[in-house]
């Protein structure tokens, strides 16, 4: 199975005669398990998406986030294609990243429930966009959705970033192998 990915990350480079469809192909015989469990050894930061629609405020937990572009600035969000949260948001045309802070493990959970009242006990305000800005997040970041694409069985938002900001002295709550843990600060390298 491992010399069968790696001539699909060959033909990337250009370095076998195999096609993107059969590298396509090939990537796809991964089982879901053995997928999941290799790039739970990527961390990621832990996000919360919000957004205000006429029947009140919507949200989502969400690890899957990214940088997308300086110039412009874009950033890209991965809601699952079975969430009912994102779609009420999407309406909207605008949303709010909230990237957690270490101790804020509390929010991670409590917006990835449905079915519940997620902002109860939650201090946020509204952004410029108007979604809610949680309180003692790492930094938040405000965007209008300009498109949104298939992804397997996850939906690729671009969001145009509006408006941001960032709690300087924050340490972010990460997601590693299955699992939240407080990020620790280390010296700074020059």
């Amino acid at each position: 199975m491992y010399s069968t990915l790696a001539l699909a990350f060959d033909n990337r480079h250009g370095r076998t005669g195999l096609t993107w469809r059969r590298a396509i192909y090939i990537a796809s015989t991964v089982d879901a398990q053995t997928f999941r469990s290799v790039l739970s050894h990527f961390a990621s930061g832990v996000t919360v998406v919000t957004g205000t629609t006429p029947a009140g405020s919507a949200s989502f937990t969400c690890q899957s986030f990214s940088s997308l572009s300086l110039d412009p600035p874009l950033v890209l969000v991965l809601p699952g294609r079975t969430s009912t949260s994102w779609p009420p948001i999407h309406r909207t045309g605008h949303f709010c990243v909230n990237i957690l802070a270490a101790g804020q493990k509390y929010l991670s959970a409590a917006f990835a429930r449905s079915g519940t009242d997620k902002f109860a006990g939650v201090a946020w305000e509204l952004s410029p966009l108007g979604s809610p800005v949680l309180a003692g997040t790492c930094a938040w970041i405000d965007c209008q959705v300009t498109d949104v694409h298939p992804g397997g069985d996850h939906l690729i938002v671009v969001g145009a970033v509006h408006l941001l900001a960032a709690n300087s002295g924050a340490v972010p709550l990460l997601f590693h192998r299955g699992a939240s843990a407080d990020a620790h600060p280390s010296r700074e390298y020059s």
